[in-house]
Order: structure tokens, then sequence, then C-alpha cells
């Protein structure tokens, strides 16, 4: 792209509005997520005890591995859908939304059969407190009841954003975490129930957001005519490209989790306050990826779009614009959290001795917008092109050139070293994809004709 070219589409207004009309609910939607784990953070954070707040942030970090293990349910989705609606194809639409709703039955099946052995693996190299990890437990057990409607929100979400119906996956999240916040407040302050009533509170969301989710289906598949393949779907057939798309990003989001596995394993031998501390600090990371991800989104859905009507100028135009605004909103996180950092810290928590560990790592989630803010972008890029392998590939050389060495040659400079070797990870990823997409693009192949 010459600087000419560039900024042409920059200068394309009805990109910048397809972008934000794309983003703006799904940013809303987003940054509603990590707000409830701050409202987990808060209410459980305010108990007499740092194994209850560690307690639940190891428990909620090996839900996370399952759930974001699951997350080519919805990414996977979403390129095809997209794709779909790009060619007009109300057929292919429907067989893209039922057959990793069937996936997703079959994957929360299987861990409800092996979640024994699964949690016992995630706690075993915990070197915490027994209290600590009785809690983990507790959160976890509860938790996996509302698995099934977690994976097929993830479905939904993916399908509503690739047929470019933001407002759609906006409710669905609404309803989940209003739910889970209110209900979060009444078992955890009223009722007393501990962590199991924070776990209870997501358990209820979750369902109550899957009920919607089925009932907004009807007027977008109203707008694509077509016949609801069932037996196909039952049967996988012509599920090829799903499967491989979704295989690679499973790949790629394992060695994702790894590393936050390995983060928290890291702080947990510091000692249950750090471990408690990093909990608090990773809802700021939580805050930037959902945000920036509200964008991301709308490349993934926009950019598919092209995609499917083989628009290369169109693809050029949401890049751009998209990768302006991504930079404007991170630059706003880091400003955010620079200023109101040790209020967001002391909101989270009123044990000092987390408060005190928290505010001497806060700096590093304070800058880690603008580092993170790359990776996030190109992955919404390469999930509209179904481009599952490059990311793949990009992420496991992120995490075995870059993370797990500096892991390990930071071993003994305590937490510093932990965030530090997580600022490389997050850099690498967005250097590799970055680099990936440019060598294509050069070469006129990252759009087939």
């Amino acid at each position: 792209m010459t600087l000419f070219g560039l900024l042409s589409a920059a200068r394309h207004r009805p990109t910048h509005n397809r972008v934000w009309s794309l983003a703006t609910p799904m940013i809303l939607s987003n940054i509603s997520v990590p707000l409830v784990g701050l409202v987990d953070t808060a209410v459980i954070g305010h108990l007499d005890g740092a194994h209850y707040l560690g307690g639940a942030a190891v428990g909620a970090t090996l839900m996370t591995f399952i759930l974001w293990s699951a997350g080519f349910l919805r990414m996977g989705t979403t390129g095809f859908a997209a794709q779909a609606c790009g060619a007009e194809d109300g057929n292919q639409l429907r067989l893209v939304l039922l057959q990793p709703l069937w996936l997703a039955v079959l994957l929360a099946s299987l861990v409800w059969l092996l979640h024994e052995p699964l949690l016992a693996a995630g706690l075993y190299y915990l070197d915490s407190s027994a209290a600590l990890l009785e809690q983990a437990r507790i959160y976890v057990n509860v938790r996996l009841v509302s698995l099934p409607a977690a994976l097929a929100n993830f479905v939904l979400v993916g399908w509503f954003i690739g047929a470019q119906r933001a407002r759609a996956p906006l409710y669905l999240l609404l309803v989940v975490n209003i739910t889970n916040v209110v209900l979060d407040v009444l078992f955890v302050v009223v009722l007393e129930w501990g962590v199991a009533g924070a776990a209870w509170a997501t358990v209820i969301g979750d369902y109550a957001g899957l009920l919607l989710g089925l009932w907004l289906l009807r007027p977008v598949l109203a707008r694509f005519p077509g016949v609801m393949p069932w037996l196909n779907a039952l049967r996988l057939r012509g599920a090829a490209p799903l499967i491989r798309v979704n295989r690679d990003i499973l790949i790629r989001t394992l060695a994702l989790e790894l590393v936050f596995y390995l983060l928290v394993l890291q702080g947990a031998r510091l000692g249950d306050s750090v471990v408690a501390a990093n909990a608090v600090l990773l809802n700021f990371l939580l805050l930037t990826s959902h945000g920036l991800d509200g964008l991301a989104h709308a490349v993934e859905a926009l950019g598919g779009h092209a995609m499917g009507q083989r628009n290369r100028l169109a693809l050029k135009r949401v890049l751009v614009i998209s990768t302006l605004w991504s930079l404007v909103v991170g630059v706003g996180f880091v400003l955010a959290f620079n200023l109101f950092g040790n209020q967001i810290v002391s909101l989270l928590t009123d044990l000092e001795s987390i408060r005190q560990v928290a505010f001497a790592y806060l700096p590093w989630m304070a800058w880690m917008p603008l580092v993170a803010v790359w990776s996030y972008l190109l992955d919404g890029l390469f999930v509209g092109a179904t481009r599952a392998r490059a990311m793949r590939n990009a992420m496991l050389l992120a995490v075995v050139l870059v993370y797990l060495p500096a892991a390990w040659l930071l071993r003994d400079t305590g937490n510093h070293g932990i965030w530090l070797g997580f600022h490389l990870f997050m850099l690498a990823r967005g250097v590799l994809l970055g680099g990936w997409f440019i060598w294509l693009w050069r070469r006129d192949r990252w759009m087939p004709a």
C-alpha cells in the first residue's frame, strides 16, 4: 500500500461509519464482560481472607482455559458466516450456525465426562494453600453446570458478528452480564454464599443469554432465506473447512492459555498475595482486550464480507480505518489506567497486602494497551479471512521462541520478570502476524481470485 493509498483509504467516510456501527455495540457488550469480572473481584475481594480471592482467581483461570480452548466456536463461525453473508447464501449461513452448535454440545459433554481428572491436573502444580485450592474446586464445579450454554453463546455471538448484526451480541451479553452482576451481589453479599455464589451467578447468566440469543436468530434468518439443513449439520457433512479452521484455532488458543496458566502458576509460587494481586491486575488486561476486540470484531465482519465479495479495496479501507481507531482507543486506555489505576485497584479489594502488591506492578498493565493492540487487531483480520493456520503458527512461534525462553531467563526476577515476559509475548504476537500479512499482501496472495 502506498502512502497515497493509505490516506485515501483513511478518508473514506462510509467505511468509518460501517466500522463504528459494528464496533460500538461490540465494544459496549465486550466491556460488560470484564466489568462482571471486576464485580466478581470486588465482592470476593472484600471477604475476610486472600484465599477467597486467590481461589476464585485460580478457578476462573481454569474455567477460562476450558472456555477459551473452545474459542474456535466463535472465531471459526464468524469468518464463515461473514463470507456466506457476502455471497448472500442463506443455506450456507444456516449450516455454519448449526454445525458449531452441535460441536458445542459434543465438547461440553466431553468436558463433563473428564472434569475430575482435568481439575486435578489443573491444580496439581499450584504451590498454594489448601484453603485457596478448595475454593478453586468449589468455583469450577459450579461453573461447569453452565458449560453447554456458555459454549452455545460463543457460537451465537460469532455468527451474529459475521452476519453484521452487532446489536444481537450486545443484547445477549448484556443479559448475561447484568444477570451475573445482580446475582453476584445477591448471592455473595446478601446471602453470603461466598465463592460458590459468584459461580452460580455466572451459571444463571449464561442460560439467560442463551435463551435470548436463540430468540434473536429469527429476524436474521428471515433476511437471508434458505432451508435449515438439520441432517447435514448433525452428520457434519461438508464441515471439513470448518473443522480445519477450528482445529488450528484450538491449537492457537491452547498455546495462549498455556501462557496464562504459567503466569498464574509463577505468581502462585510467590504467595497468595501475589497471585491475588495479579488477578486484580489481569482485570485491566480484560478491559483492554474486550474494548479493543470491539474494533477487531468489526474487522472480522467487514473483512470477511469483503473476502466474500472479492473486494480488495473495501478490505484495505477497513484495515486502515480500524487500525487508526484501535490506536486511538488504546491510547485512551493507557491514559485512563495511568490516571485512575490506583483507584480501580482500591475498589477491587480492601485487603492492604493485596493492594500494595498490585500498586507495585500496576505500571506493567497501564502501558499494556499499546503493546497488545496490534495482536488484537490482526487476530480480527485473520479470523475474517479464515486464515487460522497462520494464526496458529504465529502463536506457537511467539510462545516457543519468545515467552518460554523469557520465562526461564527471568525466573529469578520475581513478579516484574513475570510481567516483562508477558509483554514480550504480546509484542511478538503482533510482529509475527503483521509480518505474515504484509508478506501475503505484497505478493497478492491474501485474497483468493
